[in-house]
């Protein structure tokens, strides 16, 4: 069933065009991630959609009873109204009259916000959201139209909300820079690319097949287009006169060729990695200890960085990873414990906070800031040439930053970031409000990066594809090491504590925990060394993960030869690949499972001497 039609769509901001009568709609079922470069005007769409824009030109055609819910990227609440309340507002009907209010307070916990009662002016950017997502959600909409839904959501949440989308029965319209969320959610992928609107079939990663397919047909109609019109042109060249109506048609159909105009290739942002030398003492963390009232968000945390180190930071909301980034730079002062900066060390701060912009200056001028030019590999590449790499025409470098869309900024920010040539890169949530496209070409970048990245995400994808070692915040202000990007953390993560993070039943892994004085918790901490033994569980478990390891290699020893004597035979084969990947799989869990044992057994045999 249709739920929704846009016919002929146009729409143009000044001298930008945005869609140029192009054709979208919504079906019942849809879970469509739309995507595109920032200022292609992924945001507009969803505001034509949820009419609260209307476009320049076009039909909007809208079933008479659907209902649609918008979420927005700046949401607004009365401040005396409660977060309940606010989840409740606007939700309620005779069937789920008796329900609503537990459904809501559920919601709320799943999202992190457990004061109910708590008025909204009192609640951070990042919790006001999380409401504004949770009365969405609830509303029971046909259509449910999500600007960034993912942005101020840890890793937990981020994969709560993914399986409440699936089960949804409204139709989702979504904006998100989450891949693994796209991959996950979505079985439709629409892109904004050069005022048109492409529909492909399928989740993230059947887009990118698609999309380089659909890349190929028309390089290769170009090219045919190309030799036709080489043809005909030198038929033209031969002499050949216009004596008859059907040579006059033949000429008006070359013309008709040459006016054409042929696909338009991506615009590429490419930089070269730059950094300026470092030398042998890089950052060195001292007995660190961050406190806020009576809440420990680390301490006596010590780290050195080494050279090319690649490590994300990972944790819930509010447990201070944002802080340990400032101290680090300077903007905050420890509670205890010093940072020790090398005399080389030069840091490209990527903050979250895009309001230090000034408005009323010009595109070019915020870049030419830091350098006329900067050297790469390349040689010298002048500001507006890399503003130029970066998206920015030369209309654009001329506008205000006050006329840039929230993504186009943060792309402006990264782009003086790195322009500063530094050797050690601290990103908070680099990927806030920064389109695909650019992501990917700042994560090709790090891969060449000659020195330090240090990044607070909680983006995914963007951690598997970066980091190397990953800081987890974890109970009473304690910082985990785990070796690996995010898919190994929540590997070894459940091998140590037995259970996924952030559940319920996890007291370890809870950073809000309310934690008594350093003093104490260094106290306790010793205590805890003491007492280190197997649970009744753990004990079990090492005393038969051997013979199980046993079995399992024997297994796939067994299937390996099946399938030399079934070689032959596809479905059989299939079917015995099948099985084979799952023991492997099986295994090497095992594997590390057991190493994690033995260590821990080695420890507590070490204690007892």
């Amino acid at each position: 069933m249709n739920l929704l039609t846009i016919e002929h769509l146009t729409k143009a901001y000044t001298e930008r065009k945005l869609f140029d009568d192009t054709d979208f709609s919504i079906q019942e079922g849809d879970k469509i991630g739309v995507i595109g470069i920032n200022g292609t005007g992924k945001s507009t769409l969803l505001k034509i959609l949820a009419g609260q824009e209307e476009p320049d030109a076009g039909k909007v055609t809208k079933g008479s009873k659907v209902q649609i819910r918008f979420l927005t990227q700046q949401q607004t609440f009365p401040e005396n109204m409660t977060a309940l309340e606010a989840v409740m507002d606007g939700n309620q009907n005779e069937w789920n009259a008796w329900t609503l209010e537990s459904d809501a307070k559920n919601m709320l916990n799943q999202l992190k916000v457990p004061n109910f009662d708590q008025p909204m002016s009192e609640l951070s950017g990042g919790q006001k959201k999380r409401v504004a997502l949770a009365q969405v959600l609830l509303s029971e909409a046909d259509i449910l139209i999500l600007d960034e839904p993912t942005n101020h959501l840890d890793n937990t949440m981020s994969e709560w909300l993914e399986e409440y989308l699936l089960k949804s029965r409204s139709a989702i319209v979504m904006v998100t820079h989450d891949r693994y969320f796209l991959d996950r959610v979505s079985n439709r992928i629409v892109e904004l690319d050069k005022g048109k609107i492409y529909t492909y079939p399928g989740n993230y990663s059947e887009f990118i097949r698609l999309k380089e397919a659909r890349q190929n047909i028309e390089i290769a109609s170009e090219r045919k287009r190309q030799s036709m019109l080489r043809t005909e042109l030198e038929w033209l060249n031969r002499g050949a006169r216009a004596r008859s109506t059907k040579q006059k048609a033949h000429i008006q159909r070359i013309e008709e060729m040459q006016a054409q105009k042929g696909p338009v290739e991506d615009s590429v942002i490419e930089m070269s990695s730059v950094s300026t030398r470092m030398g042998r003492k890089t950052i060195e963390l001292e007995h660190l200890t961050m406190v806020y009232g009576d809440r420990v968000l680390f301490r006596d945390y010590n780290y050195i960085f080494l050279k090319n180190d690649r490590i994300g930071i990972i944790g819930e909301n509010g447990c201070g990873k944002s802080t340990l980034l400032k101290i680090i730079v300077g903007e905050e002062t420890p509670k205890e414990g010093t940072v020790t900066i090398g005399d080389t060390i030069q840091i490209g701060y990527f903050s979250q906070d895009s309001r230090k912009m000034d408005e009323n200056m010009r595109v070019i001028d915020y870049v030419k800031e830091v350098g006329e030019y900067i050297t790469t590999t390349e040689g010298k590449i002048t500001a507006a040439m890399m503003l130029e790499r970066f998206l920015f025409d030369g209309n654009m470098q001329y506008s205000l930053i006050g006329k840039l869309s929230g993504g186009e900024r943060r792309r402006l920010q990264l782009l003086r970031v790195l322009m500063s040539a530094p050797n050690v890169l601290i990103l908070d949530e680099p990927t806030n409000d920064l389109d695909i496209q650019t992501l990917t070409i700042l994560e090709d970048y790090l891969d060449h990066f000659d020195g330090i990245v240090i990044t607070v995400s909680h983006d995914r994808y963007f951690l598997d594809r970066i980091v190397r070692r990953i800081f987890a915040f974890e109970a009473n202000g304690h910082i985990q090491q785990y070796e690996g990007g995010y898919s190994d953390y929540l590997i070894a993560y459940e091998l140590r504590y037995g259970q996924e993070p952030g559940s319920e039943t996890n007291t370890t892994a809870s950073c809000k925990t309310e934690s008594p004085s350093v003093k104490e918790q260094k106290n306790a901490g010793r205590k805890q060394q003491t007492k280190l033994k197997f649970s009744y569980k753990e004990q079990r478990e090492f005393e038969t993960i051997e013979s199980d390891i046993e079995e399992l290699e024997n297994r796939i020893a067994d299937l390996e030869a099946e399938m030399m004597a079934n070689a032959s035979s596809y479905g059989k084969l299939s079917e015995l690949t099948k099985e084979k990947e799952e023991k492997e799989a099986l295994l090497e869990q095992k594997m590390e499972r057991w190493e994690y044992l033995t260590e821990l057994s080695e420890k507590i045999e070490a204690q007892k001497s």
